[in-house]
Order: structure tokens, then sequence, then C-alpha cells
């Protein structure tokens, strides 16, 4: 009897994980259904938006919405939200960032809201170029103009898009250190870094990044550990800004604190040069 029961929880053992091994995307990637209606618009929050529609190298097309802000010369924020839903839930987020004076271009990954195709890693890597080709080629924006921010997941496709171009600056939050890293702490049990063929590897980026960088992240973030945070910020020898509240809930609950550390941070911009990776700087959390 021990013994069928071992062949037992050995088959299941297998067989649960060849299921993540193979479904790897429908766990990580949660769009929702593709080309769903956006939940709201920046009209309901009283800005004014233009719709957007970009052409990324491989032929899938974006939707995604540019909000300008009152000065033509302010910076540029290009936003890349989380693994679930769309841009129509991030309507306080760019209220936020037009608050604080930016323009903000926001973009759904392939397959999420109205945008085509079906997300992967790599597929959001060229969603993110994209963007960021359609703020400098289309809109003639320089890149010292744009600052990058990415949530969550976005924050991994932000790290990425900033080895590969050179924005103002970059800012992290509540992003975690690779997608390996983060499997082993749910499935503590499986060989989730073996079986793993996403990577967003943050952690290894963060130091070729030669940009100002901004790394927020919640002490009570119930999905993402905050210890996820002070990895990357140590890595980045740069801030990190210690917020509360959950995974979701944090800007809502920290919204002063989260406010002003952005505010302070595209205000030092202009003022600090870029440091170089590997040259000391302070790291520190903002209490």
């Amino acid at each position: 009897m021990l013994g069928l029961l071992l062949v037992a929880g050995a088959i299941g053992f297998v067989i649960l994980g060849s299921l993540l091994y193979a479904f790897q995307e429908r766990l990580i990637f949660l769009p929702g259904t593709p080309g769903c209606d956006l939940r709201a618009t920046p009209a309901d929050a009283g800005l004014a938006y233009e719709d957007v529609a970009i052409t990324t190298t491989d032929g899938e097309r974006l939707r995604g919405w540019f909000v300008p802000a009152e000065d033509d010369a302010a910076p540029v924020l290009l936003h890349f939200h989380g693994n679930a839903g769309n841009i129509g839930d991030r309507i306080d987020l760019l209220q936020l960032f037009h608050e604080l004076g930016l323009a903000t271009l926001i973009v759904d990954y392939r397959g999420y809201g109205q945008s085509t195709g079906r997300p992967s890693e790599e597929g959001t890597y060229r969603d993110a170029m994209a963007a960021w080709r359609h703020l400098v080629d289309e809109r003639g924006i320089h890149p010292e103009r744009i600052l990058l921010h990415g949530q969550s997941l976005g924050g991994a496709v932000a790290a990425w898009l900033a080895t590969e171009v050179a924005p103002a600056g970059l800012i992290l939050d509540s992003t975690f250190t690779s997608v390996p890293a983060i499997a082993a702490e749910i499935y503590p049990w499986l060989p989730t870094r073996r079986l793993a063929r996403i990577d967003y590897d943050t952690l290894s980026r963060v130091p070729q990044i030669d940009a100002p960088t901004l790394v927020l992240h919640s002490r009570d973030d119930d999905i993402i550990g905050f210890h996820h945070g002070q990895r990357l910020a140590e890595a980045a020898n740069t801030e990190l800004v210690a917020l509360s509240g959950g995974h979701n809930e944090a800007i809502a609950l920290s919204r002063q604190r989260y406010r002003s550390a952005l505010h302070d941070f595209v205000a030092t911009l202009d003022a600090s040069p870029r440091t170089a990776p590997g040259q000391e700087s302070s790291n520190h959390e903002a209490q």
C-alpha cells in the first residue's frame, strides 16, 4: 500500500510539474478576454487623452493612451502595467502622474485589452520597444525627457527596456527579482527554477542600467515580498522607498508617500548626473 501511495504521489508530482511547465503563460499573463471593453478611460477622471495605436516589429497592434501634460516640455512617463487587467484599470495612476505634471503613455501588451496577439515574455519586450519608438520616432520626444515606470511584472519589462535604450530614469514599483525566484516561493516543493521557461530576470539587469533608478515596495506586499524590492535596490545601488499595504492596495494606502517619492525623484533628475554601474551612491529606505 505504501509503495502504491509513493508511486501515485510521484506520478502526481510529475503531472503537476508538467502542467506548470506547459501552461506558464496562462499562470503569469492574466489579461482577461482579448478585445474586451475597457472599464474606464482617462476622460472618467477629467483627463484629456489621445487614443494610440502602435505596430510592433512582428506585426501586432497595440492600443494605448497618451495623456499630455499642461506643459508641453514636461517629462514623459512611459508606464508598463502588471500582469492582470488592462489599461482601463490604471486610471488612478494616470491621474496621479498628471498631478505631478507628467505626460504619460500607457499601452496594453499584446493580448491585453484591445491589443492583438498573445502575451509572452519576448512579446512584452517587443511591445516595450515599440512604445519607446513611438515616443522617440513618431512624437519626436528626446530620450532624456522619458521616464520608464513599471509596476509589478511591468517593472521587469521596464528594466529590460532600460538596458536597451537611454531613458532619463527608471522607476520600479512592486517588482520581483525574477519569475523563477518568486515561483520558488509560491511552489517550494517543486523544482520551479528548472521548470521555468519565463525568466524576467530583473535582478541581473538593474546593475547594467546607466540611469537614475528608484525602487518602491510595500513592506506588507502579500504577493511579491518586500525582500524583492530590497534586493533590487541593493543591486541598483539606489534608494528604496518603503510603502504600506498589500500588493494591490499599496498606492492607495501610501498615496502621499508614493506621490512625494516620485515628485522628489523627478525633481532631482536634471540636477544629478547619472551614476555608472559600480560607482558608489547612497542606498537607504525612505521611512
